[in-house]
């Protein structure tokens, strides 16, 4: 810990990012369910009392501490859920009070360490992620796959890592506990879903999600966000269930590659749930 009359003696800018990340650090802790010591809790308390009286934060933020401040100094300690909500408000206002817009690695994963052996999915339910560059898009589709019960995600030659530092911090750790395996060029479609069950591709011009028939087992195919399903992916899922296609209603036309894999994912999903359960 950063001594507070060290703490006091730094420019502004500097004594601010220091303390976002003793703040990160005292939540991250709790996120682990380790409560904090006497002493690293009464150390938070002086350093909201140290940011109290500086006139340079906007009128809300001051609230927002002297809020956190009478919350944590009265009553008894706060730990867990309600004092990390303490912790990451303030945390976020110091961010955004250092010119910083949030980015993915300074959110906080709050549903702990992820055990595989306590993972449930619904045999059969495969993703085949055709060209998706986006990390973060990856990372997304692993945290979304994961949570509606998928049991492998293949990925094609230039999709792009999942181990790619921010699709890992998107993912939140699914990545680690979700089958996956990335196809080699040569291995063509057909091949590679001929062993694998029908499919079927999340693309326009298909049967609208609400008509759809999903199948209890299969593989959906999701293309690239600049260019979709390609031809002949599309071509192979024409000869099998064909397109599912999500209706919208505004000028874009068109959603989030992750985003519309979520929907789609979780209409299958409560398909599956009332035939079958993910665990036995």
């Amino acid at each position: 810990m950063i001594p507070l009359y060290k703490l006091e003696k730094f420019p502004p800018s500097l004594r601010l990012r220091k303390i976002v990340k003793i703040f990160g650090e005292a939540e991250y802790r709790l996120s682990l369910g380790i409560d904090l010591s006497t002493e690293d809790y009464r150390y938070l308390v002086h350093i909201l009392e140290l940011l109290t009286p500086d006139p340079g934060f906007a009128p809300g933020i001051t609230q927002a501490i002297n809020d956190a401040y009478r919350t944590l100094k009265t009553g008894s300690p706060l730990q867990g859920q309600d004092l990390s909500c303490v912790l990451n408000t303030i945390r976020h206002f110091l961010l955004a009070e250092t010119g910083q817009a949030p980015a993915d690695w300074d959110f906080i994963d709050h549903t702990g360490r992820l055990d595989p052996e306590k993972r449930c999915c619904f045999p059969g339910m495969r993703v085949y992620l055709e060209d998706i560059r986006s990390p973060f898009n990856v990372g997304a589709i692993f945290r979304t796959a994961e949570s509606f019960g998928v049991e492998t995600i293949f990925l094609s030659p230039w999709c792009a890592d999942p181990n790619h530092p921010r699709a890992a911090r998107t993912a939140m750790g699914c990545v680690s506990i979700l089958a996956w395996e990335r196809l080699s060029p040569d291995k063509g479609l057909e091949s590679t879903f001929s062993c694998e069950g029908p499919c079927f591709a999340l693309e326009t011009g298909g049967i609208e999600l609400g008509d759809f028939t999903f199948p209890l087992q299969g593989t959906l195919i999701v293309g690239s966000e600049e260019l979709g399903v390609s031809p002949q992916a599309l071509a192979v899922a024409d000869a099998s269930l064909g397109r599912v296609s999500i209706p919208t209603y505004g000028t874009k036309g068109s959603l989030n590659a992750s985003v519309a894999f979520g929907i789609a994912l979780q209409s299958w999903a409560a398909v599956l749930a009332k035939v079958c359960y993910p665990c036995p």
